[in-house]
């Protein structure tokens, strides 16, 4: 998020609008803002591929806490705002942070994390200086809790210039796996030495494919810690557009946001294609939708009528793409192509693509395997290297994030699901993501998770987990009619031996699932659980 001449050529253009306040930053106090905090990480030490953190939820300080180490040469660490202090501590320790930037309303996961991390020298809260920030924990400004000292972000950065560093460096984020099926892993890519004006060539590559310009103003839905939305809005700022940032998903607020700025590009997972179908009609046709140019979603499978329903709705604006988060390939499609090839995630367009058996051999046309690439951009797990090496073909030359897919004639790419989640009843492989796929399609079904459990005879059953649309009863008779409709819809070995509800899954707000913690309620007592769990 390096974006001097904006704020030079057009200071008082928003950069960003904070959706349930109406706050603007404009260019200007962006750049300002983060000069200052780039030159506070200098003065504490950090120096270029140092690393540090950043964990609270959207606010209005979050791109700034982005920018200045993209301007100072560090790997900058945005962690999951809604992990625990255990699962937050195992990051910041494993990423060797040494500043630590939260908010007030993860203070308390930060008090208790603090002791776990003793790399952390400073930590700054957004809203420390509010009645109920640093005071409402007996704390002041300047208080110290393990080694590390505490500070209100606004308080410290204020005392410090708003221009440029002396050297600035190009610096880059370092993110974690989500972290579904085990521990999260740190994504390091190689940090050229070069000026901020010379950002990876990965974005310039995205920014041509999504037509991103200075004119376009985003609608960014998700949670910033990801790497979805920390590219869409980098791009954004970087091309000197507006993003309005919401600081959680609303359907309805959605739709009005996109009437209200006159958005023209926004980036979704399936999971909101789906809550915003399940609008009644009427809230649906309320908005004015006809400035949106392009609509992008990946991050998770999306379920084919899920999709052709959002294409007849908002029409052929609607693009995929397939990529992990490490980088290694790339895969994308338009509406059109997808409508051609219905529930591709798109053609490869950065990487070397092969899909292979368990021996490595390379598998026919159409019959789904490993999917591998020879990368596209160089990565390791940061402090790792069994990680890197399990993600690594023997002969060094390919990676795997371990996902499932086939390639069809016309070379177009299918994801059949993560290999960590195949069911392996009586001997047969189950993927559960077109069970899933087609559970959510059901009027009375709001979120769905499909999991193996323990069966004496068969080693694992098929079980799904349903989330029940507001005002449907969780009940035998409901239970019994998904069964029947998967049983209409699939062949024998996917439908679910029984159906258990909850009032809401696990789901992240990227969209994945948890679905360790679901399979581990089943497994928990088992010594003899899945050892697909990674």
């Amino acid at each position: 998020m390096y974006a001097p001449q904006h704020a030079a050529a057009h200071p008082d253009r928003p950069a960003f609008i904070m959706a349930s306040t109406g706050e603007t930053v404009t260019y200007a106090e962006f750049e300002a803002r983060s000069n200052q905090l780039a030159h506070l990480l200098v003065d504490q030490g950090l120096e270029r591929t140092d690393h540090y953190s950043v964990f609270m939820e959207n606010n209005n300080r979050y791109f700034e806490s982005c920018g200045a180490g993209e301007r100072s040469g560090l790997y900058y660490t945005c962690i999951n705002s809604f992990l625990t202090s255990d699962e937050v501590a195992f990051i910041v320790d494993n990423s060797e942070s040494q500043v630590l930037i939260t908010s007030k309303a993860k203070l308390p996961v930060v008090l208790d994390t603090l002791p776990a991390c003793p790399n952390v020298s400073l930590t700054l809260v957004v809203g420390g200086n509010d009645a109920d920030g640093l005071a409402a924990h007996d704390l002041t400004d300047g208080a110290t809790v393990g080694e590390s000292t505490i500070r209100d972000y606004a308080s410290a950065i204020a005392e410090k210039p708003t221009h440029p560093i002396a050297n600035e460096r190009l610096g880059t984020s370092m993110l974690y796996s989500s972290g579904t099926t085990g521990r999260p892993k740190g994504i390091l890519r190689p940090l050229p030495d070069v000026p901020p004006t010379e950002p990876l060539p990965l974005f310039g590559f995205l920014a041509n494919l999504w037509q991103y310009r200075e004119d376009m103003v985003y609608l960014s839905p998700a949670p910033l810690y990801h790497s979805a939305p920390q590219a869409a809005n980098n791009l954004t700022i970087a091309a000197g557009g507006t993003a309005i940032v919401m600081e959680r998903f609303d359907a309805a607020t959605y739709l009005s946001l996109i009437e209200k700025y006159k958005v023209t590009h926004s980036q979704l997972v399936p999971t909101m294609f789906s809550r915003l179908l399940k609008l009644p009609e009427e809230d649906r046709e309320r908005y004015d939708l006809s400035s949106l140019e392009i609509a992008i979603h990946a991050a998770a499978p999306c379920p084919a009528p899920v999709k052709e329903a959002m294409i007849d709705w908002w029409g052929p604006i609607i693009h995929e793409y397939y990529g992990a988060t490490e980088g290694i390939g790339f895969t994308a499609c338009d509406s059109e192509e997808w409508l051609a090839h219905r529930g591709t995630v798109g053609k490869v367009i950065l990487g070397d693509l092969h899909i292979l058996d368990d021996d490595m051999n390379p598998m026919p046309k159409g019959q789904p395997g490993t999917i591998w690439f020879k990368t596209a951009t160089d990565f390791a797990y940061h402090n790792d290297e069994a990680k890197t090496l399990e993600a690594t073909s023997p002969d060094g030359t390919m990676t795997t994030v371990n996902d499932i897919g086939y390639v069809d004639d016309d070379g177009f790419l299918y994801l059949t699901d993560r290999k960590t989640f195949m069911i392996i009843s009586g001997g047969v492989n189950i993927y559960p993501q077109e069970t899933e796929d087609l559970l959510i399609t059901h009027p009375s079904v709001y979120d769905a998770a499909v999991i193996g459990v323990p069966n004496e005879d068969l080693g694992e059953e098929v079980k799904a987990i349903i989330q029940p649309m507001p005002g449907i009863a969780p009940d035998d008779a409901l239970a019994q009619t998904l069964i029947e409709f998967c049983g209409e819809n699939l062949s024998r070995q996917k439908v679910p031996r029984s159906i258990d509800f909850e009032e809401e899954l696990p789901r992240l707000p990227t969209g994945k699932l948890y679905k360790r913690v679901l399979r581990d309620r089943y497994w928990a007592d088992r010594t003899d659980g899945p050892n697909k769990i990674v």
